[in-house]
């Protein structure tokens, strides 16, 4: 199995809540640095669910997380120790918040972005839905009932860029690393990067885990700031 194989089966197990085959694949193989978010949250769910083997697992996940302390590490390693009864229930409000969606939200065009979260059912809401919804009537415009609604302000493409730059630092082959630096300099930097990383097909698919993990740990440590914690819309915390 090659990589794009191995990371997409991780993401479809971790998303579907299958949480044996989880833990099974888990101790099989090497777990990629890259992917530690996207796994903390299928082991989160798995430990909920009293899931055979997800403890340990768990535990070495927190681990990991405190150690490698990218942005919403902490956040999601304090979320598993809780628990697994290792650690204090982060007081926080928990919302089924799809944190892919939110990342969008976030790091989207500032100039048409933002966007808000319903506070009721953890939907995310783009600026434009909400734009749309108040034309046909769906919700009633200016309505900014804080009980209601989380707004979210777009933070613009800076940790996107950033995230480009400290890619490029961990790479190997410092020639190719030498030539992707060239190609994020100046206007297009994004779409120049995809376009030389695509000579690369092994690169893309590890671009895809970097990024998309360090999104998600970016918008949970925007929503914990905000006073809440995301889980999943058919999973949570024992009652």
């Amino acid at each position: 199995m090659d990589d794009r194989e191995a990371l997409t089966q991780l993401r479809s197990m971790a998303m579907r809540c299958d949480h044996a085959e989880l833990v099974t694949e888990l101790r099989r193989q090497p777990w990629p640095d890259d992917s530690l978010q996207l796994i903390g949250d299928g082991l989160l769910a798995a430990v909920w669910d009293s899931a055979e083997g997800a403890v340990d697992l768990a535990h070495a996940c927190v681990t990991a997380l405190r150690e490698r302390d990218w942005d919403g590490d902490q956040e999601l390693a304090d979320a598993l120790a809780a628990a697994l009864g290792s650690g204090p229930t982060p007081m926080l409000r928990p919302l089924p918040v799809d944190l892919e969606e939110l990342a969008m939200v976030l790091e989207g065009d500032p100039v048409h972005g933002g966007g808000r979260i319903d506070l009721r059912t953890g939907e995310v809401w783009p600026q434009s839905a909400i734009e749309y919804a108040e034309e046909v009537g769906e919700i009633e415009e200016d309505d900014d009932d804080p009980e209601r609604w989380l707004w979210v302000h777009c933070e613009g493409s800076h940790q996107g860029y950033r995230d480009m730059e400290r890619f490029i630092e961990d790479l190997d082959d410092q020639e190719f690393g030498d030539r992707l630096a060239h190609a994020i300099s100046g206007r297009g930097a994004f779409r120049r990067f995809k376009d030389r990383l695509s000579e690369r097909p092994a690169l893309i698919t590890r671009w895809h885990a970097f990024s998309s993990d360090r999104q998600r740990g970016r918008a949970r440590s925007w929503l914990e700031a905000s006073g809440h914690t995301p889980i999943r819309r058919r999973e949570g915390p024992p009652r």
